[in-house]
């Protein structure tokens, strides 16, 4: 995937439903591919959002990672949501 085909993807999918701001890390993923018996790594992307205790932010992340799927091809989309004492 392409900067511009990724950032075309954040500028649809990710800020329209979290437009106070988040943060994207470039990453090294990897995955067994149980079919080849192989490891597989590949480029990632880490994207990080921070929402206010409470907010009901479940569907948004829900439809990000349905879109990501269906726009790029993939099986699976880690997502990891925990609690955090956060201040800016």
């Amino acid at each position: 995937m392409s900067e511009g085909t990724w950032s075309d993807f954040v500028a649809s999918e990710i800020t329209p439903r979290f437009p106070d701001g988040l943060t994207v890390l470039d990453a090294l993923g990897q995955w067994r591919d149980s079919d080849a018996n192989t490891i597989v790594r590949e480029p990632s992307k880490d994207v990080r959002i921070i929402v206010p205790a409470g907010a009901e932010a479940t569907p948004k992340i829900d439809a990000i990672v349905a879109a990501y799927k269906q726009r790029f091809q993939q099986q699976s989309v880690a997502v990891i949501i925990r609690p955090a004492c956060v201040s800016f």
